[in-house]
């Protein structure tokens, strides 16, 4: 059989039992020889209690026990000095019995603080979950950005690295050109150094015959004796300057020796048109530029697509009035095109 009074002392006692709880920083009021943790809070009493003082403290229902709090008086009302119970769904407010009875609250629409307390961490609960969700899509657009920036580096890497190749290659290209051009400048100015010192030195070798022949001419001119003159030996040297082999040779070199040859330079400077040409190569917009074409500023002989992007040209002229069957077949077709949403 079952004892009702022993069943209801240990039920007092485990209603008494507080839970473990971990120590809050909040002590108890009656503890003033040495501060002792609380473990409840009594809202009627405006006070903390201990293990030892919550056991000897009263059972009433007025004394409604929380856990410890140092902002106690809040949770009374500032009118009636009664605990706060209820929630006034008008005012949004929170209320005692008296203000929902009596007070300025009476009459309107008041829930449980339990009740009202829930709905409101529902609508929180789903604030939150709105709010969660516009984060992980706003992370996604952090590591959307992140993922672009990245793969711009990536690209102004690349695109850094290709022009540091493109200009090395260039340099290298212009080096070995310019020295080819020097060299072959080089080359002519020996070849043409060597034939002129050679000229040179047949040259000082003819004028030096010549001075020979005029001397003994002119020493015949002086004889002042008729026979003495008359006598002297008729040679080739003494005859009229006529061109030899040796003349001719020295009228070759003469005519070799001149100025540089700069339409050899020129060919070898010609490269440059190659290097241009592979500089344009490697310079390139990749993929195709997003231009709109402007029907305000386009012919009367040309359609222009709904897009923007593509145009044709019908061969007829609204000012020149001129037709033919090629141009009405290509107008009507590109009528029917731009009248479309075409992607070129």
């Amino acid at each position: 059989m079952k004892n009702i009074n022993l069943h209801n002392v240990a039920e007092r006692f485990l209603f008494t039992q507080p839970d473990p709880v971990e120590i809050s920083g909040i002590y108890c009021t009656y503890c003033v020889d040495s501060p002792v943790p609380a473990v409840k809070s009594c809202l009627m009493c405006e006070a903390s209690l201990c293990e030892k003082h919550l056991r000897v403290h009263s059972k009433s229902s007025e004394h409604v026990l929380s856990d410890p709090s140092t902002s106690l008086k809040k949770r009374k009302c500032s009118v009636h000095k009664k605990i706060l119970e209820y929630y006034c769904t008008e005012d949004s407010a929170c209320i005692c019995v008296s203000c929902s009875l009596v007070g300025e609250h009476q009459g309107h629409r008041v829930e449980i603080l339990d009740e009202a307390s829930e709905k409101k961490k529902g609508k929180l609960k789903n604030i939150f979950q709105k709010l969660s969700t516009k984060r992980e899509e706003t992370k996604k657009r952090v590591q959307n950005l992140e993922e672009r920036w990245r793969k711009a580096q990536e690209k102004a890497s690349g695109e850094a690295e290709r022009v540091t190749a493109l200009f090395t290659d260039i340099r290298r290209r212009l080096d070995n050109l310019e020295k080819r051009v020097l060299s072959e400048i080089s080359r002519q100015e020996k070849e043409e150094s060597l034939l002129r010192s050679t000229l040179i030195q047949k040259l000082e070798i003819k004028k030096d015959e010549l001075s020979g022949r005029m001397r003994h001419i002119e020493e015949i001119c002086n004889m002042t004796d008729p026979l003495t003159v008359l006598q002297e030996p008729d040679t080739g040297d003494l005859c009229d300057p006529e061109e030899g082999e040796g003349d001719k040779d020295i009228n070759r070199c003469l005519h070799d020796v001149g100025d540089l040859d700069v339409s050899v330079i020129s060919d070898k400077l010609h490269t440059l048109c190659d290097i241009i040409t592979d500089i344009r190569r490697g310079i390139y917009v990749e993929g195709p530029g997003d231009i709109l074409l402007d029907v305000n500023t386009a012919a009367n002989n040309i359609f222009i697509s709904g897009k923007k992007k593509l145009f044709l040209y019908s061969g007829y002229s609204k000012k020149k009035k001129k037709k033919n069957f090629f141009g009405l077949l290509c107008a009507n077709l590109m009528k029917s095109v731009c009248s479309q949403d075409y992607h070129p």
